[in-house]
């Protein structure tokens, strides 16, 4: 009989995306770190600006690692070795294209781009020189995105892990390298860049070239030469897209939205949602792990491992969201006083820290479901729920609480982030559960 998943399988790719995930915000406070200590804090002005157009940009094409990770999965689901060399020449090839239109567009992206954020022309003239250093990542960004999706979906969190892993320190190492030693400035943190995203692909297409040798199964050359056989590819990823400029829209809206009540409540808020970003790196390690069950029970056609994934990971994520909730009421003005020592900022976070307290527990079903669709490659109904909760339920709850000012703000993304859990566990009992046969779990 076919083993079903079970809490092994969970924590097996689930612990190893937690890890990568933490090591994120610790290569962000070394760019902070040694640009902060440079003599002019327009270095460090224009690293924040500079990161920030690439955390869009980049956070945009997301949708390459996703869509690899559920069309993979469901592959390795099915035994089909020739599909899973296909899913992986394709997505590089996709992630390529994109990447030379990055650059071979870079001048109009960038000016508009730092336009948009209005810098000052001090902070702009160097903001320019990191965006057109680090512009050169983009082949080796986006087929990253490519190779950890592709590995996920075959349910190997280790690769991606150290590929992350490779970037960080690398960057990291380099960045102290080239500001401390070499006395360079942005244009050192840029390289730092630029150098560890290759060296990030460099050693997943070891990985990946060493499982393609031992695995038997043809790449399909035609299948990656002929534009109808991308159909499955682009049907995925072009709603996914969709979905992530929906999402990228909601947050920013909660920027802009607490920069117009006022800058401390800008400022309160950015501390508050460092909170939710730390909680984030744990749920989607089971949102990873529901991604790469998910589409191997679907691939197998196997309702019941479909079943035990989604009642597994949404178990683990359901304790992690409730360890979180004690935590930020236990230990929440603590984080706060952490993140910031200015007692104005201060006050204003603490005032509004119940909002956070609650929100793991809000979070965590469209955490998790996000998870559950990738793998079941349910790419149209994730868009449909992401434009629903974010332009007839996030937008509106906004316009009609605006008089609670930023009590107002947090009950709209509150309401946004329930829309999405409630509507996908809607879909994925009444479309996702019941497409997958009750097939006997021996074959």
């Amino acid at each position: 009989m076919a083993t079903l998943p079970n809490n092994r399988d969970v924590w097996r790719i689930a612990a190893p995306m937690m890890l990568s995930n933490i090591s994120v915000p610790l290569l962000g406070m070394v760019d902070t770190g040694v640009t902060g200590h440079l003599e002019d804090a327009d270095y460090l002005a224009a690293v924040a600006i500079g990161s920030t157009i690439f955390a869009f940009i980049y956070g945009g094409f997301n949708f390459l690692r996703m869509g690899t990770t559920g069309i993979t999965a469901q592959k390795f689901g099915a035994e089909d070795h020739d599909g899973l060399k296909v899913a992986l020449g394709q997505a590089l090839i996709v992630s390529l294209t994109i990447a030379v239109a990055l650059v071979v567009l870079q001048v109009p992206i960038g000016d508009l781009s730092l336009r948009m954020l209005g810098a000052q022309a001090a902070v702009a003239d160097f903001a320019h020189q990191y965006f057109y250093i680090r512009i050169w990542s983009a082949p080796a960004t986006l087929a990253n995105y490519a190779l950890i999706g592709w590995f996920l979906g075959l349910q190997n969190a280790r690769v991606p892990l150290y590929i992350v892993l490779v970037i960080n320190v690398t960057n990291i190492f380099l960045d102290l390298f080239f500001v401390l030693v070499l006395d360079m400035k942005v244009d050192g943190v840029a390289a730092a860049s630029v150098i560890a995203e290759f060296s990030g692909v460099a050693f997943g297409g070891i990985y990946a070239l060493r499982y393609l040798r031992r695995h038997r199964g043809r790449m399909l050359y035609a299948h990656l030469t002929t534009l109808r056989e991308y159909k499955a590819f682009f049907g995925v990823n072009a709603h996914l897209l969709v979905r992530t400029m929906a999402l990228i829209f909601a947050f920013a809206f909660v920027t802009a939205a607490g920069a117009r009540i006022g800058p401390m409540i800008l400022a309160a808020n950015a501390v508050l949602m460092n909170l939710m970003n730390l909680m984030s790196f744990a749920l989607d390690g089971f949102a990873h792990a529901a991604e790469a069950l998910v589409g191997k029970a679907v691939g197998a056609n196997n309702r019941e491992a479909l079943r035990e994934a989604v009642r597994l990971t949404l178990r683990w994520s359901l304790y992690m969201s409730l360890t979180f909730c004690l935590f930020f009421f236990v230990g929440g003005p603590w984080l706060i006083r952490l993140l910031t020592d200015i007692p104005e900022v201060i006050t204003v976070a603490n005032r509004y820290l119940p909002w956070m307290t609650l929100m793991p527990f809000v979070a965590v079903w469209s955490y998790l479901y996000d998870g559950v669709f990738v793998g079941a490659t349910r790419a149209r109904e994730m868009r449909d729920i992401m434009l629903v909760s974010t332009f007839l339920v996030f937008l509106p709850t906004w316009y009609m609480t605006r008089e609670l000012g930023n009590h107002g703000l947090w009950l709209a993304l509150a309401a946004f982030l329930a829309s999405r859990g409630i509507g996908m566990h809607y879909y994925y009992r009444t479309r996702v559960l019941r497409s997958v046969s009750s097939a006997p779990a021996t074959p």
